[in-house]
């Protein structure tokens, strides 16, 4: 049985595991880059400055099969990757010779800051969430996205938004599902959704 727990600091090997076992449009996206940088980039960043939005999804051996990571301040959390979080980081994946997904990530990652995100103004919370092929169809997304949306309620954030990858399908049926509505897109790449929570 799989449950869903409250994030920890142990987990953090572990978001980074599930986030690049699932990067490439819900694929594995391993030796696409560094296998580090997908998480320092969209997981762990979201637990160090938040625990109290982010969880797990737990097998009944231990391992962690899946996560939701977010934030209720977007534009907040823009300021703090950019002026915080990445100049930490930034240094340690510069390589000599980058795969072009590499240099992708890096170029966006430094390029992250306040007034980027077109949608933070009408749904100022944003998430992530990823689950190994192993724990989907469980109803794990359902509970972890619930279990989100009550606690951005009892901190009364207004919306919540997630861009996800066009190519996902699955995802996309998934967030549609769950009564998501398709947001404006700069890009055919791209399939950003929104849920008003008030």
């Amino acid at each position: 049985m799989t449950r869903i727990r409250p994030c920890r600091p142990a987990d953090r090997d572990a978001l980074s595991e599930v986030c690049v076992r699932t990067a490439d449009a819900g694929s594995d996206a391993r030796g696409l880059a560094d296998d580090r940088l997908w998480g320092d980039v969209w997981a762990v960043p979201y637990a160090e400055r938040d625990p109290g939005l982010c969880w797990v999804a737990e097998s009944s051996d231990g391992r962690v099969v899946g996560y939701l990571v977010a934030t209720d301040d977007t534009e907040g959390f823009a300021a703090w990757f950019r002026d915080a979080w990445w100049p930490a980081r930034s240094a340690r994946y510069e390589v000599s010779e980058p795969t072009a997904r590499h240099s992708w990530i890096l170029s966006y990652a430094a390029a992250r800051g306040p007034g980027r995100e077109p949608h933070a103004a009408t749904h100022p919370a944003h998430l992530h969430i990823d689950l190994l092929p192993e724990a989907q169809g469980q109803g794990l997304g359902r509970r972890l996205i619930g279990t989100l949306c009550a606690e951005l309620r009892r901190r009364r954030v207004p919306a919540v938004h997630l861009v996800a990858s066009a190519a996902n399908h699955g995802a996309v049926a998934f967030y549609e599902r769950l009564g998501f509505a398709r947001l404006p897109s700069d890009g055919a790449d791209t399939a950003p959704f929104g849920l008003v929570l008030a």
